[in-house]
């Protein structure tokens, strides 16, 4: 398995759900009350919620260390440092 595939995996609400699920419920089943597993699976799922931001964050900028650049098209005679005074027409050589 691909470094790139557990990340995605550990940044899934599925995984993350289906833990707090598992945890809560051994909670419970070993004689836990209900406000722990409660407790417990909150937690879990906030824990979740900021490894999966923090790894959309780091996917985000690593996209973007690595030069991906957005390139907008303007048209030449709309750039500012191609008119104005002293600056020849193409049309005319």
């Amino acid at each position: 398995m691909k470094k790139e595939d557990i990340i995605r995996k550990l940044a899934s609400r599925k995984l993350w759900l289906a833990v707090a699920a598992l945890v809560s419920g051994l909670i419970l089943a070993f004689g836990g009350k209900e406000s722990t597993a409660q407790t417990v699976s909150g937690v879990i799922l906030q824990a979740a919620a900021v490894v999966g931001y923090i790894i959309g964050e780091g996917m985000s900028d690593a996209a973007g260390a690595a030069g991906a650049v957005v390139v907008q098209e303007i048209a030449p005679d709309k750039l500012p440092f191609m008119t104005g005074p002293g600056v020849e027409d193409q049309d005319d050589k």
